[in-house]
């Protein structure tokens, strides 16, 4: 029993370790969908955005903003950046893409690890262009 007992220890550090230390290929995340529609889905969130001539650095200053935040690829002068949000307690990475396009800014939100991010990248955008639009 006490094996048992060590062996499923030792998978869930594993596990853990895994999620902190996966490496996060920028040919992978760095890049939005073929077709992009507003709206969520299981893991995943799309947002589309009026923005003026400075709207994605205004948008890149609240996105660093926010705790874990780091920047995957891209840059403003770029038009399209790559985010990796971490979750306080586990570490699980999510990425958001986002790109300058027609005067308007699309968001692409989702999850690495699971199924269900049970609304958080949904409501990390909207936190995000709730902030943009009172001029964050």
């Amino acid at each position: 029993m006490r094996v048992l007992l060590g062996l499923v220890l030792l998978a869930a550090v594993a596990g853990a370790l895994y999620i902190r230390l996966a490496p996060s290929d920028p040919a992978r995340w760095h890049r939005m969908p073929d077709s992009f529609t507003p709206g969520d889905a299981p893991g995943q969130a799309m947002r589309r955005v009026e923005a003026g001539e400075d709207g994605l650095a205004r948008l890149h200053r609240i996105v660093m903003d926010t705790p874990r935040t780091t920047v995957l690829a891209g840059s403003v002068a770029d038009g399209m950046i790559t985010y990796v949000t971490r979750s306080a307690v586990m570490g699980f990475p999510d990425y958001t893409t986002v790109r300058r396009t027609d005067g308007q800014i699309e968001l692409y939100g989702r999850l690495r690890f699971g199924r269900s991010d049970l609304g958080v990248n949904a409501a990390r955008l909207d936190r995000w262009l709730e902030r943009f639009r009172q001029g964050g």
